[in-house]
């Protein structure tokens, strides 16, 4: 696949995959979604690679969700799959299921389903300046199962709770406080920082890796069921006027209202 969206090296044993989007904060479109995927699969079964980086470009984002500007591919046109026009379904399975570590390099926002990302990867590391937390209750959306049942597995019940209900933002020394974050350095040493864990990594076991990840995912693998329903019912969902709302008011730069259009 020729990558539009991304950029994808390996080096010392290291495949990096960036968001390369920095004009909307590295939000994805479908086909981001796809060539991820796409990144990911490779990089997950080469035997020379030992452990896969995700980040994003600039220092402004990581990423910030979907690219409300860019739904080409839509459902139902043919050109891309999954149930709300983005094979989330499958990138998350993606990152779940490639037998290699997946660390998150977190500089500015991990916002909305960026934040998911970010919570998927088996560890983040991120800069002083990383900013993470959720906005789809304020958007007309909502990322079920592993955005919200999993999110709570790794930061508790209340706090995940608490992140998608309230939709507030959380900085990098809080959101290591609460577990959604391995270690945060300052915004200069990032790269550092993450090459020294890499460097770790590719010495150990790789067979052991896998097998302690395919055992970490077992006891959290009903959720992968829990989203496929839960994406479907979002796909209903972004069909009302309810969700549209969101978006509308996103554009029109006003507060959305939402209770209007509940029925």
């Amino acid at each position: 696949m020729d990558y539009k969206d991304i950029l994808y090296s390996e080096k010392d044993g290291v495949a990096t995959i960036t968001l390369n989007r920095p004009e909307v904060y590295n939000a994805f479109r479908p086909q981001t979604c796809l060539e991820l995927i796409d990144a990911f699969l490779k990089a997950g079964w080469k035997s020379d690679i030992g452990v896969i980086v995700l980040t994003g470009a600039g220092n402004k984002a990581f990423c910030t969700g979907g690219d409300q500007s860019d739904h080409e591919g839509g459902y139902g046109d043919g050109t891309t799959r999954g149930a709300i026009g983005m094979p989330l379904e499958e990138l998350h399975t993606a990152i779940r299921d490639v037998p290699k570590p997946v660390i998150a390099k977190v500089r500015g926002y991990a916002i909305g389903g960026g934040n998911v990302l970010a919570t998927l990867c088996d560890m983040t590391i991120a800069a002083e300046n990383a900013i993470f937390g959720q906005v789809g209750p304020k958007m007309g959306s909502v990322d079920p199962g592993f955005g919200t049942a999993y999110l709570a597995r790794v930061v508790g019940e209340k706090k995940a709770r608490e992140m998608w209900y309230m939709c507030r933002r959380y900085p990098a020394r809080e959101a290591m406080a609460m577990g959604l974050v391995n270690a945060v350095v300052a915004d200069d040493q990032l790269d550092a920082e993450v090459d020294a864990w890499c460097a770790e990594l590719v010495e150990r076991s790789p067979t052991a890796i896998a097998i302690a990840k395919r055992s970490f995912n077992a006891d959290s693998d009903n959720i992968r069921g829990i989203g496929g329903l839960g994406l479907q019912a979002l796909r209903l969902f972004y069909d009302t006027e309810e969700s549209k709302e969101g978006v509308r008011a996103l554009s029109e730069k006003r507060k959305p209202e939402f209770r209007k259009y509940m029925k």
